[in-house]
């Protein structure tokens, strides 16, 4: 995969995180058991991104399951997770194509060993990230509310409109 593509679909994940966490903001206090299983299911996405970036090489991980006993409130949780999209960001620039093709060794949260290239990892955080923010989405409809539209095509037709001049 190019760099190029790598550096999208990150600036996408940022992208509907920050759309997400908005349209959750609007979430009432009749809403609260939903808005505590969206934030559930982010802190997830947002745990395992952390479990990953450690093993790329950044910052030790603090945590030992894919998920945390307590739910970060959601401006908490909006604020980690942008950090944390933003240190894949800027790593994505520092690698080469032989880092990216650089085999790490790690263990799983459940005891089992693992192997993955950079890339793979890479790749695995955004998939990841997708499937979850999908999940959310359907707690929304269960709402009547519209998630928001969680698509690749969409954010680059937004962040670079001269792609829809054809």
């Amino acid at each position: 995969m190019s760099h190029t593509t790598l550096t999208s679909l990150f600036a996408y994940k940022a992208w509907a995180n920050t759309e997400l966490f908005a349209l959750l903001a609007t979430l009432d206090e009749a809403q609260a058991a939903e808005l505590h299983s969206c934030l559930r299911t982010l802190n997830h996405i947002h745990v395992v991104d952390r479990l990953f970036q450690a093993h790329l090489g950044g910052p030790a991980c603090p945590y030992s399951a894919t998920n945390t006993p307590d739910t970060p409130t959601l401006a908490a949780l909006r604020e980690a997770v942008a950090a944390c999209d933003a240190w894949y960001q800027d790593h994505i620039v520092s690698l080469s194509n032989a880092d990216l093709a650089e085999s790490i060794a790690f263990t799983f949260t459940d005891g089992d060993r693992g192997r993955m290239s950079r890339e793979e990892i890479l790749l695995h955080v955004i998939t990841h990230g997708g499937y979850h923010r999908g999940n959310v989405g359907q707690i929304l409809k269960s709402l009547g509310m519209a998630p928001p539209r969680d698509l690749y095509t969409k954010f680059l037709h937004q962040s670079e409109p001269a792609r829809r001049q054809g």
